[in-house]
């Protein structure tokens, strides 16, 4: 199988909140908007793949759906989300596995890891 791109699809209780949320909390750019009206939805760049927000859900997608955002400079994209208002779930820390991460949630409670990588983890190395 031969995977030319990749969309995460999340179905929000409430579209607006939440492509406001992506859109001017996250500041993630957006790749393209379709549709009008309930129909309405937007994709979002996301480093290698998308996030699709289309349609509207009943509930929310619960616990089981994350998502991972790497960043360069956690300490600085934890400034800027505080300082558009996102609710932060867990400040960040050195995790067993070596990773720095931040933990936040969007609108209907997804949970978002922002993560660094330090330099000496072995994410880093293509060995």
């Amino acid at each position: 199988m031969e995977v030319l791109s990749s969309r995460i699809l999340l179905r929000p209780t409430d579209p607006e909140r939440s492509r406001a949320f992506y859109r001017d909390r996250l500041r993630l750019a957006v790749y393209r908007e379709f549709g009008s009206g309930p129909e309405r939805g937007t994709v979002f760049f996301l480093a290698g793949g998308f996030l699709e927000l289309s349609g509207r859900a009943e509930q929310p997608a619960g616990p089981a759906v994350a998502l991972w955002l790497q960043v360069r400079d956690l300490a600085s994209a934890h400034r800027e989300l505080v300082a558009e208002g996102v609710p932060v779930l867990r400040e960040p820390r050195r995790e067993p596995w070596g990773l720095d991460e931040l933990w936040v949630a969007d609108p209907d409670g997804v949970r978002i890891a922002v993560i660094e990588v330090p330099e000496e983890h072995p994410l880093r190395s293509r060995g």
